[in-house]
This record gives structure tokens, C-alpha cells and sequence, in this order.
């Protein structure tokens, strides 16, 4: 489903149970960041964010927020959204249901140890944006909201120079749009150049970035 930098309209279509888009009419769209806490990254795209005061969801990876707590905990400080990523960055489609639920509810824990009473860790992403029919079914009867995305950079292909990926976001940002970037080491190198002027277009054009909630 990351083949279109743009999600196709007939694919929201036909995944009418994922969150594919918020529409609204207030210029707002929701800027997401996969895969972190990771250290320096996840600190810099916090601090680009609040220069801007823009608000975020970050759909964290549990293994990195047992690693990188002070990190976590610093994503909540600024009050940022917080989703899940699953425990391992696990394939849906290479793995039983049973297992990626396990893993799911692992980083659930996981992000409820790290700070207690942490709201919208219902909220789930797919890594790769890769899930079966019967593991989206039985996370949603766990209360779980599928986030999937509108706009996605493609910051994490190496292949995409900085340009395109800034390019890929800004032509196609709209209100309501959930764009997804990732605070990771292979994204790096285009997330220091696409962050801050998608953060300055989004300024200059009036829209308000805001985290997802869906309590």
C-alpha cells in the first residue's frame, strides 16, 4: 500500500475500517513519525515541531521505547500523541495472527510502563502498512483505531533525494491529511531537509498541524 505517495482513493475505498484521512474543514492536517524513539532524531524533530508549534503523532516501535525511555518520555512531554507500532516492526503478512497480536499488546504495555495513564495507545499503525484482514479485525475488537495515511514522504527510500520526498509531501497536502514521516536513521537524511519546509509551507499556507486523537 506505500506504492502511492498519494493514497489511492478506490484503496480507501475498499479499506473503508482504516483511518486513511481526518476531513475536516478547519485546514487541519495530522503529521505522523514512525519507528522511533530513536536518540538525536526523535530529539531534533521534537525540537522542529515546537519551533513551529506543531503537534504530532509518533507511532512508536516498543523495543526502541525500552530502549530510548528518556526519549519517549520527552515526546509526552511535549504533548505529542503517542501510536503504536508493534513491539518488533513486525510484516503482517509474514506473521500468524496470533503472534502480532502478542507483539501488539507487548508495545501497548510497554508504552503504559513507560508513563502511566498515557492516552491514545489505542491507536496502531501497521510497519510497512502491511496487515491481514484477520489481524485488523481482531485488533479493532481490542479497541484498537487502524491509523494508515493519506501522504507519504517516502523518506525512508534512500533512493528518494530530499528534494522528492519534500516534493512528494507538498504537492499533495490537503486539508485532513495524515502525512507520514519516520524518525529513523534511514530517513534521516531527507527528514533534516522535508521536515522544516513542510513545517514552514504548512505555516505560510494557514493549515494547523494537530495530533490524532481518537479516545
Amino acid at each position: 500500500m506505500s506504492l502511492w505517495v498519494k493514497t489511492n482513493r478506490f484503496v480507501k475505498t475498499i479499506f473503508p475500517k482504516y483511518i486513511w484521512d481526518i476531513p475536516n474543514t478547519e485546514k487541519k492536517v495530522f503529521l505522523t513519525f514512525d519507528d522511533g524513539p530513536i536518540p538525536e532524531i526523535t530529539d531534533w524533530t521534537l525540537a522542529q515541531l515546537k519551533k513551529h508549534n506543531a503537534k504530532a503523532t509518533f507511532f512508536c516501535i516498543g523495543d526502541n521505547i525500552q530502549k530510548h525511555p528518556e526519549i519517549f518520555e520527552k515526546i509526552k512531554e511535549n504533548d505529542h500523541a503517542i501510536g503504536n507500532h508493534t513491539f518488533n516492526h513486525l510484516k503482517g503478512w509474514e506473521t500468524s495472527v496470533e503472534d502480532y497480536i502478542e507483539n501488539t499488546q507487548k508495545c501497548s504495555e510497554t508504552i503504559a510502563n513507560a508513563i502511566l495513564q498515557t492516552p491514545n495507545s489505542k491507536l496502531f499503525r501497521p510497519p510497512y502498512g502491511k496487515i491481514k484482514p484477520s489481524q485488523a479485525n481482531a485488533l479493532r475488537k481490542l479497541g484498537y483505531k487502524i491509523i494508515m495515511w493519506d501522504i507519504i514522504s517516502m523518506d525512508y527510500d534512500q533512493a528518494v533525494s530530499p528534494e522528492k520526498c519534500l516534493n512528494n509531501v507538498l504537492k499533495n497536502i490537503e486539508s485532513g491529511s495524515i502525512i507520514v514521516f519516520h524518525d529513523s536513521v534511514k530517513a534521516w537524511q531527507n527528514l533534516q531537509y522535508a521536515l522544516p519546509k513542510t513545517l514552514e509551507y504548512l505555516n505560510e499556507k494557514g493549515f494547523v498541524c494537530e495530533k490524532i486523537d481518537y479516545n
